[in-house]
């Protein structure tokens, strides 16, 4: 089984700085791997970036930059901590164009199948500093969501600060009630306007739905959890036990 794992800014970095749940994070894709086939879409270039120089982000060059002076800090994390397990990671830097070119998804597959054959753990990036989609409006939502089918992923992980889609919004609403399961999902909650928690983070619950949606209707899973606590989503992959998080049911 081939899983794609997603994780955004807000779980990575807490009060602009690198938080420790990269290490659980680390630690539970190690686990992982050794019974499934793992990619890793990673957001935090941008928040990586701004550690070291503190660019007005709202500027998409600004932005841009901050990706670009991010994303080998960010991998550098990645690795010293992935090599606590010997575990081989590898970069891998797209964008939304790389899928739109038959030959360039094809080349990106046949180079993910050598480094998932040989156990190695993919990281995948949206190339920031040359492609603003994503980091306008998904905060690599969407980029996770090609990947999962482009790359013929059984199921795609987003762990975020958003723990699963509630029947109403949890912030002002106490009463909310956690949809555990998904097969179809309400045209009018596609329509909310984007509302990122973060300073870092671009998408909000909108930009997952899409995500959710663009997987479902070529009947792939995709399970929505907590990045904050990997509890919930340690039990339903390894246990098979659903306690929290929003599976969204693929159309199959």
């Amino acid at each position: 089984m081939r899983i794609v794992i997603k994780v955004g800014t807000a779980t990575l970095y807490q009060n602009e700085k690198l938080s420790n749940r990269i290490d659980n994070l680390v630690e539970f894709l190690v686990e992982l791997n050794k019974t499934y086939e793992v990619i890793l879409v990673s957001s935090g270039a941008v928040g990586a970036g701004y550690t070291k120089l503190k660019l007005n982000k709202d500027n998409i060059a600004n932005k841009q930059a901050l990706a670009s002076i991010g994303q080998p800090l960010l991998m550098k994390e990645y690795k010293i901590r992935f090599e606590k397990y010997n575990q081989i990671v590898s970069q891998v830097l797209l964008t939304a164009s790389d899928f739109d070119s038959r030959k360039r998804t094809s080349n990106a597959k046949n180079m993910i199948e050598v480094l998932l054959k040989n156990k190695v753990i993919p990281i995948i990036n949206e190339n920031d500093a040359v492609s603003i989609e994503e980091i306008v409006f998904g905060d690599n939502d969407q980029l996770s969501a090609y990947t999962a089918y482009y790359f013929d992923a059984d199921m795609l992980v987003i762990l975020s600060d958003i723990d699963g889609l509630y029947d109403s919004n949890p912030k002002e609403n106490p009463n909310a009630k956690l949809l555990k399961i998904v097969t179809q999902i309400d045209p009018e909650l596609m329509q909310a306007p984007l509302n990122p928690n973060d300073k870092f983070a671009t998408g909000g619950i909108v930009t997952k739905l899409k995500a959710a949606e663009f997987l479902m209707d070529r009947g792939i899973d995709m399970f929505l959890a907590s990045g904050l606590d990997l509890s919930h989503i340690k039990s339903f992959i390894f246990d098979k036990i659903h306690n929290k998080g929003t599976l969204f049911k693929g159309n199959k």
